[in-house]
């Protein structure tokens, strides 16, 4: 019985092209680079009008959103919903991984940034 056979090779074609739209923050990048990255992956909107602590709340609230999205794709295709498709929740599982670790990225640069602060001399 075919449900319907999803190519493996173009469900791994369109991780590594979302793989690779995402801003190297590792490298450097600026808050511009990271913000535009951000956009990109589904990320902050309005961020010139925001505060920077706002600016980090709603990150963090679609990060959330993006995973919680995954894991109600990923049960329904488990719960054998004819309506999801594997690369649907294939897609969002990637999305939600790949936003998380730029979140991680930037939350680290952010900690490195606050010790260097810390350590100046006066």
């Amino acid at each position: 019985m075919d449900v319907g056979r999803v190519d493996v090779n173009q469900v791994l074609s369109q991780m590594r092209s979302m793989r690779a739209e995402m801003p190297n923050a590792l490298h450097g990048a600026g808050q511009a680079d990271a913000v535009s990255g951000l956009s990109k992956l589904g990320g902050v909107q309005g961020v010139q009008n925001e505060g920077f602590g706002d600016m980090l709340s709603s990150a963090v609230n679609q990060v959330r959103d993006m995973q919680s999205n995954a894991g109600q794709l990923s049960t329904g295709y488990s719960l054998g919903d004819p309506n999801i498709d594997i690369t649907q929740v294939m897609v969002a599982m990637q999305k939600s991984k790949v936003s998380f670790e730029a979140m991680s990225q930037v939350r680290n640069k952010l900690v490195t940034a606050y010790k260097d602060i810390m350590n100046m001399p006066v």
